[in-house]
């Protein structure tokens, strides 16, 4: 039987801005919703708000089963009650970003004529997504958050926040991230972009109106990705050379290898939760996303005179926003005068590390959200 408990990304939990959102490429969306879910009980004086960012391919449902696609919570090991977000303490919140596909104003979503806007959208950048971020906050009567926190392309919303509400904000937790998108992930991200775009149902970015889906070329884009969130260790631990149910090798272009077949389901599993156009724009918010560009090239600047408490989290195998990326920020940080700290975790698992088991990583984020919640008197 069908599961027919999933909803479309149009019936999630959604909340409409109440004015017109300024963007930084000179455009205006004058209607936008944002797509939530929370956990946690908002407490009196409303100061234990922790806004969870998502990375690239993430989503709202953080700390929950994902009710479109049926998928488990991205974060199950951090959120809840007793876990290091500890829902008995924190009201936690996480958003679909400016530009997502599960029920936040994107691509996909209808435009002004009531067709999808496709590539029609305007184009979007990491501070446009925490505009959008912070009038749904305000929209909710929350006037100051006690933590923004994300990984990736999470964490570039959590730097992007202290800078641009440092007033808002309590403690920011950037994690496996960077303050701008080297040449190297703006290479990885442009092959995937182009492989979507060559796809001949593509039909330049209105395959929604068309009835058809760039299917080949977004399950390419997964791909190329997802080599870059493992280790190389990681993957030859897992996989090594090892045949996938063959004992010998076939002589074609079949998936021979294990680590070829995984790649393969990644990217056809990848495609029936993902739309294809955003997965455009987001990549290119993080291309655009260079912190220290608006300050002359000088990082420090972008956070002068902060009050905002700072914890860092990087981890050693992680080739996709390496430790020094980290390393960076904190210097730019202690330059500036900021409360900050930065824990490098050791750890063989790559950029996906913030998402798996990792004790010390855990152990050191419940206890500086603890220490700081204390502090705020939460």
């Amino acid at each position: 039987m069908p599961d027919t408990t999933r909803l479309s990304p149009s019936e999630v939990k959604q909340l409409a801005l109440p004015g017109p959102l300024s963007l930084d490429c000179g455009e205006t969306l004058e209607t936008v919703r944002i797509a939530y879910e929370t956990w946690g009980e908002l407490n009196a004086d409303k100061s234990n708000a922790i806004l969870v960012c998502h990375a690239l391919t993430g989503d709202q449902f953080a700390g929950s089963d994902n009710v479109v696609t049926g998928r488990p919570a991205w974060w199950p090991r951090m959120i809840g009650p007793g876990k290091p977000i500890d829902t008995d303490r924190f009201h936690v919140i996480a958003t679909n970003v400016l530009g997502g596909c599960m029920g936040t104003t994107g691509p996909a979503s209808p435009g002004p004529d009531g067709k999808p806007w496709g590539t029609r959208f305007p184009v979007i950048t990491i501070g446009d997504m925490v505009r959008a971020q912070r009038a749904f906050i305000e929209a909710l009567g929350i006037d100051s958050l006690f933590s923004v926190m994300g990984g990736s392309m999470g964490g570039m919303q959590a730097l992007e926040w202290a800078v641009q509400a440092p007033e808002k904000v309590f403690t920011a937790v950037p994690i496996a991230t960077a303050a701008r998108h080297s040449a190297q992930n703006i290479a990885f991200y442009e092959v995937g972009r182009q492989a979507i775009m060559a796809d001949p149902d593509w039909c330049d970015g209105l395959y929604l109106a068309e009835g058809r889906r760039p299917a080949r070329g977004l399950a390419i884009a997964r791909m190329a990705a997802h080599i870059t969130y493992v280790s190389e260790s990681a993957l030859k631990r897992k996989f090594d050379r090892g045949l996938q149910d063959r004992e010998k090798a076939s002589f074609s272009f079949d998936a021979d290898f294990q680590v070829e077949s995984y790649l393969r389901y990644q990217g056809h599993s990848f495609v029936d939760r993902f739309d294809a156009n955003s997965y455009l724009y987001v990549t290119r918010a993080m291309d655009y996303f260079d912190m220290a560009a608006r300050y002359n090239g000088r990082l420090a600047e972008a956070f002068k005179g902060t009050p905002v408490r700072f914890c860092l989290f990087s981890f050693t195998s992680d080739w996709h926003y390496p430790p020094e990326a980290s390393r960076e920020i904190t210097r730019a940080l202690a330059a500036a005068g900021a409360e900050v700290s930065h824990l490098e975790i050791e750890s063989d698992k790559g950029h996906d590390a913030f998402l798996l088991d990792e004790p010390v990583y855990e152990k050191a984020l419940a206890g500086f959200l603890t220490a700081n919640a204390e502090l705020r008197g939460i």
